[in-house]
């Protein structure tokens, strides 16, 4: 081979390497040649930059839904009623007397409004048949009746509440007393011939006269007609609560008799009171509400009453209310003589032991008993209990 072809040998070789480099370049990014002998530079891609996860918003967690807050109902002040004792509240305490008058004949019984009654006053009429009067305060009662007519001694003790009275008509006495004093001086008068089936009705069970009813809803829309408005009412009694069982007499009894009725009184020392019998009814329950007629106080009281002579030739009795006589108090199983004291129409009747002090009754029902004589009334007290044992620990004592 000659020095020529080996010349252009090489320099095909020369031109084959720089041709090879030049691609090579081309694929690594690029290419300098400095001098005779090139250098490669690599140009680095920048990295690429870490995506951050995307910022998720806090999912606000749901607050439970609160329970309603339930406010307290405010306890109720309760005070003492002023005829009973009972604690009551002060609405109850401030509501209006309300005075019924009550048919006793044989006709009549059994009686309604009873078991509602605070006061319950018992007492001679004409022809020898007693009469109701039924005070009512704490309670609005249901049924009342039967309702009779009017005498003037019972508007007397009606008057010491200023109570809304309620009655069929009465004696001309009564009529002119309640015509003179029946606007709040003495009573609030609410006579049935007045105010008629508006607020009276009579009952298809029973005959006239002895039919004539009323009840304590429509009794107290009449005192708001006849502005018998409510308030403070002054006791006139004083009131203790019930004493032990293990104190409380067994047995005793007290009967009274009138011409046309004999009423009886069985002390029961398990509920503290008096079960009421009358006649040959015997039991007496309220016709309304079907519970025993059992009063926790039983006062007599011996009156003196006389015919008035009025010409009228009915027989109408006239009663020294004005004053003072005997008494008897029972309570507590345990009767104790007294006496009554009533100093004007409108002062209340109060009661005193033998030394001139004002009883203490037992809270709840009080029923008067006026007698003209005390030959018509026998009170025998039960005996009194045995001393207890001690009880042993843990057990509860055994009445006696």
């Amino acid at each position: 081979m000659t020095r020529a072809s080996l010349a252009g040998m090489a320099a095909l070789a020369v031109a084959f390497i720089v041709m090879a480099a030049v691609g090579v370049g081309f694929v690594l990014g690029g290419l300098s040649l400095t001098g005779a002998a090139p250098t490669a530079t690599l140009t680095a891609s920048p990295p690429p930059t870490a995506t951050s996860p995307p910022t998720l918003e806090p999912t606000a967690t749901p607050s439970p839904t609160p329970e309603p807050t339930l406010t307290p109902e405010p306890t109720p002040i309760l005070v003492p009623a002023p005829l009973t004792g009972r604690p009551v509240t002060e609405e109850e305490a401030q509501r209006h007397v309300i005075a019924v008058m009550v048919d006793d004949h044989p006709a009549a019984r059994p009686q309604s409004g009873f078991s509602s009654a605070s006061v319950v006053w018992q007492a001679p009429a004409e022809g020898g048949v007693p009469r109701y009067m039924l005070l009512f305060q704490e309670e609005i009662p249901g049924n009342v009746g039967p309702i009779r007519s009017a005498r003037s001694y019972y508007v007397s003790w009606a008057a010491e509440w200023r109570a809304l009275y309620a009655h069929v008509g009465g004696s001309p006495q009564a009529l002119a007393t309640l015509q003179a004093k029946g606007s709040g001086q003495y009573v609030y008068n609410a006579d049935q011939y007045r105010w008629g089936t508006r607020y009276f009705w009579r009952s298809g069970e029973r005959y006239a006269p002895h039919n004539v009813y009323t009840d304590g809803k429509h009794l107290r829309r009449l005192a708001d007609q006849l502005n018998a408005d409510d308030g403070p009412i002054e006791p006139a009694w004083r009131f203790a609560a019930d004493l032990p069982l293990l104190t409380r007499p067994r047995g005793g009894r007290i009967t009274l008799t009138y011409n046309y009725n004999t009423v009886r009184y069985d002390y029961d020392r398990w509920t503290n009171t008096y079960l009421r019998r009358v006649s040959a009814e015997g039991k007496q329950h309220d016709a309304d509400t079907g519970e025993r007629v059992a009063p926790k106080n039983v006062v007599i009281m011996v009156v003196h009453f006389s015919p008035l002579n009025d010409g009228s030739h009915k027989g109408r009795l006239g009663a020294d209310i004005i004053g003072s006589g005997t008494a008897w108090i029972a309570t507590n199983g345990k009767t104790i003589k007294g006496t009554w004291k009533k100093t004007s129409t409108k002062a209340p009747t109060r009661f005193y032991d033998r030394n001139g002090e004002p009883v203490t009754l037992t809270i709840g029902q009080t029923f008067i008993e006026v007698m003209p004589s005390a030959t018509a009334v026998s009170i025998k007290d039960g005996k009194r209990p045995l001393a207890s044992p001690m009880p042993i620990p843990g057990t509860i004592p055994r009445p006696i």
